[in-house]
């Protein structure tokens, strides 16, 4: 009986692991029909995870300036002027991820930037963590293009 548990433990166990392993991709529908500011939650870290990467990759700056560097380029108004200048490459399904970002509701506001900059930060956000969910870095990084450096 005992040794019935422990399997049925460390099957569950397993299985949980299993859900979260770290990188896993999910199918574009279902990313896509995740809710707008959970796509920004997701976006937001992948960004700053790739401005970071970028910096520590193309520099040798002590941790101070990296994180300067960084926090200029993963704010509100840096994201907003990233999203100006590739806007036009969106496509049909990345626009409408946007769209429901920069539209929904969200439980914080920005200290440093516009409601106009915040709003679209969100949603370029959700387009950053869609394409993350999916899988698709190859896309993030042609949205992102120099953000890293």
């Amino acid at each position: 009986m005992r040794a019935l548990f422990l399997f049925e433990f460390f099957l569950a166990l397993w299985y949980n692991i299993r859900m979260i392993a770290f990188n896993e991709c999910m199918p574009r529908e279902r990313a896509r029909a995740m809710n707008a500011v959970v796509l920004a939650f997701v976006g937001d870290a992948a960004w700053s995870l790739y401005v970071r990467e970028g910096l520590v990759f193309s520099s040798d700056c002590k941790t101070g300036t990296l994180q300067k560097l960084a926090s200029e380029r993963v704010s509100a108004k840096g994201q907003a002027k990233r999203f100006a200048e590739v806007e036009g490459l969106l496509t049909e399904e990345e626009r409408a991820v946007f769209l429901r970002g920069r539209n929904a509701h969200k439980p914080t506001k920005s200290k440093n930037a516009s409601v106009a900059e915040y709003n679209i930060s969100t949603g370029f956000e959700a387009v950053i963590g869609f394409l993350y969910l999916a899988g698709d870095y190859a896309r993030i990084a042609e949205l992102l293009g120099g953000e890293g450096q």
